[in-house]
């Protein structure tokens, strides 16, 4: 089956994930342990970003989706190519490079990886044993480039959340002003005044309040809204207009 499975395998492209969650006020990111040691619960050795080997019949964005599914077992999510990592030397350290070769069963020297970034409800996934969500600002070192490949995307996101409502891809199907404004803290890094916030987003066709409070909360439950993804592509209102 190895040797079947490493045939098939093209040892020069691979595709990685940058995928985006959100809770407790924290955005965060899913990584996979390099090797899957008993008892250790993912502490005391490197970690990765969920990606491998294309395999020489498939197309590269369905190789991204199919190690997210495995992965999370959603299907159909928020999932954008955003940049080629091609550095001759980004395989390296020597120690990391002989995993690639020992867990792929062949011959790797140079890989260019097409890097993809993917936004889900971390309370919709159902990730593996094998995966933990660490919170952006605690990142270890991780194997090869990938902490480069994060930093990447975490621009990107942070550049495309201001003219995309990508936001509604991370917050739960009913969610309050305020998480919503947590959210955009967490992605962009920086705190934002509570009243301009909420007068820029007041337009917005789209964000629909509901006849809905918050439950089991420890002080005045707050209005609940929801995105309308048909009003939205009717209007085309861009949240450029929120100038964050």
């Amino acid at each position: 089956m190895k040797n079947f499975l490493s045939a098939s395998l093209n040892p020069h492209v691979s595709v990685d994930c940058v995928v985006f969650g959100f809770n407790e006020r924290k955005l965060k990111v899913l990584l996979i342990e390099r090797e899957r040691i008993p008892k250790t619960k993912l502490k005391g050795h490197k970690l990765k970003l969920p990606g491998s080997l294309i395999s020489e019949a498939e197309d590269l964005d369905i190789s991204a989706a199919r190690t997210l599914i495995e992965l999370t077992g959603l299907n159909n999510i928020y999932l954008k190519q955003f940049a080629v990592f091609s550095a001759p030397d980004r395989l390296s350290p020597p120690e990391d490079l002989s995993w690639l070769r020992k867990t792929s069963g062949i011959r790797v020297d140079r890989v260019v990886t097409v890097a993809y970034y993917s936004l889900i409800k971390i309370s919709e996934s159902n990730i593996t044993e094998k995966t933990i969500w660490v919170p952006i600002d605690e990142i270890p070192e991780l194997i090869f480039d990938h902490n480069r490949i994060i930093g990447k995307a975490l621009n990107v996101l942070r550049k495309e959340i201001r003219t995309e409502p990508l936001c509604f891809e991370l917050l739960p199907k009913k969610f309050t002003i305020r998480q919503m404004q947590n959210l955009y803290e967490a992605i962009l890094g920086e705190k934002l005044d509570n009243r301009n916030f909420r007068k820029k987003i007041r337009p917005l066709e789209f964000l629909l309040p509901l006849d809905e409070k918050e439950k089991e909360v420890n002080h005045k439950p707050a209005q609940l809204y929801k995105f309308d993804k048909r009003l939205y592509d009717k209007h085309r209102r861009v949240i450029s207009g929120f100038n964050l």
